[in-house]
This record gives C-alpha cells, structure tokens and sequence, in this order.
C-alpha cells in the first residue's frame, strides 16, 4: 500500500520536473523574459509577492467571493433543478436562462455585469452565474433518470414523499451532483478570477495580475497564475474530502 502511493507521488513529481524542464527549454529559445520568464525568475516573483502583506489579504479575499458565488449557485441550482424536475411549467419557464447562459460567452456577462455590480459584488455574480445551470441541470437529469422501480418501492413500504426524496431519490443522485460540483467548481473559479481582472477590486488576485500585466512584470504573471491553479487544485481537494467525510458518515 505504501510503496503503490510513493510511486504515484514520485511519478506526479517526474511529470511535474519533466514540464517545467519543457518551460525551461522554451525560455531558453524564446530568450525573451518579457514573452516566457524562466520558472527561476517566476519564482523569484512568487517569493517577492509572499514577502507582501496585500498578496495574502488579495487571495483571501478572491477565495472568499468566489467561494461565496460557487455556494450560492450549488444551492440554488439545487433547488431549482428540482424544481424543474417536478414541475413541467417551471422547466419550461425557465428553459430560456439555462439556455441563454450556455450560449452567452463569459466575457460577455461580465462585460454587462460590470455596469450593475460593484466591482466587489461582480466576481461573486459571475461564480454564481456559471455554476447555476451546472448543478441545475445536472441535478434535473439525475431526479428524471430515476429508475421508477425504486420509487414503487418506497411506496410499498408507505413512506412519505419527503421520505422518498431524502432516503431513495437523493443518495441516487448524489454521485452526479458531486461530479457536477468538481466541474462547477472549476469554471465558477475561473470566471471569478476574470471578472476579477476586469472588475479590479481594491484586494483581489484579478486586480494583482492586471497591475502586473499593465507594468510589464510578466514574471509576476506567471507567479499569480500558478497561485490560481495552485488554488483552484487545492479547492477541488478540500471539496472531494468533504464529500469522502459525507459518504463515510452516511455509510456509518
């Protein structure tokens, strides 16, 4: 067992070494700082940004909103994908959102967002945003794909609806609603971040990697956008351990 996981760290780390020797290489034929800084300099601007109290309060604040903005999706796309999956009038009043953010780029919501948000409120509504029609039609799907089987049985045994819904229909949704919520997660931190560099908020990453960009500290660019995958891996790794501790709680 723990000779299988050290081979599993070391591979991970060999594929890590062997893509920053890639980076490596293409600095040094690029030989151009300004277009790929070296990973020795990205470094260095990573430790000048640790040594500053506002880099700390900047990602704390970005996980803050975006965490806020994701939470608020998942619940109500919860809720509302239920819903949906009840109500024939509701899903067809309301097919057009689902629609029309799928179809409307990022950018753009942003862009009209800017005007009705304050620059704090904006990354919060663009996390929101996409992680609505994710968890929305995911959780609609899997309550309508519901063997109906499972449903007569609840009903032999007498159990109430809500019974129903809370011992039979949502544990047989749940493994699809925790692989919706990794995707979402993912998207509602990206689009955070960008509604970020547009919106600048006073402390957050977004506002940090525009400043960076607009004095030509690309080095810092770099450094900031590892933060921001290094972030977004370490939030899709606290939320899978959430759902292992939920899953050994149920099983108990």
């Amino acid at each position: 067992m723990i000779s299988t996981m050290a081979n599993k760290i070391f591979k991970k780390i060999a594929i890590l070494l062997l893509w920053v020797a890639v980076w490596q290489i293409c600095s040094m034929l690029v030989a151009q700082e300004l277009l790929i800084p070296s990973p020795l300099s990205t470094l260095k601007a990573l430790y000048n940004l640790a040594q500053t109290k506002q880099f700390y309060i900047s990602v704390a604040t970005s996980l803050m909103r975006i965490c806020v903005g994701f939470n608020l999706g998942v619940v109500t796309g919860f809720l509302f994908g239920i819903l949906s999956a009840k109500s024939t009038l509701f899903k067809d009043f309301t097919s057009p959102i689902i629609q029309l953010t799928k179809a409307v780029p990022v950018a753009s919501f942003i862009i009209l967002a800017f005007f009705w948000f304050e620059s704090n409120y904006l990354p919060i509504f663009i996390a929101f945003l996409m992680v609505l029609p994710i968890i929305w039609s995911s959780t609609e799907t899997a309550l309508l794909g519901i063997d109906n089987k499972y449903i007569e049985m609840g009903k032999v045994f007498k159990l109430s609806n809500a019974d129903i819904f809370f011992k039979i229909k949502l544990p047989l949704i749940f493994p699809t609603f925790i692989s919706s919520s990794l995707t979402a997660l993912g998207f509602a931190w990206k689009s955070g971040i960008a509604a970020e560099v547009i919106s600048k908020p006073a402390a957050s990453i977004g506002n940090m990697l525009e400043r960076s960009k607009t004095h030509l500290e690309i080095s810092e660019v770099f450094a900031l956008t590892a933060v921001v995958a290094l972030l977004s891996l370490l939030l899709e790794v606290v939320l899978k351990k959430a759902f292992r501790r939920y899953n050994y709680v149920k099983d108990r």
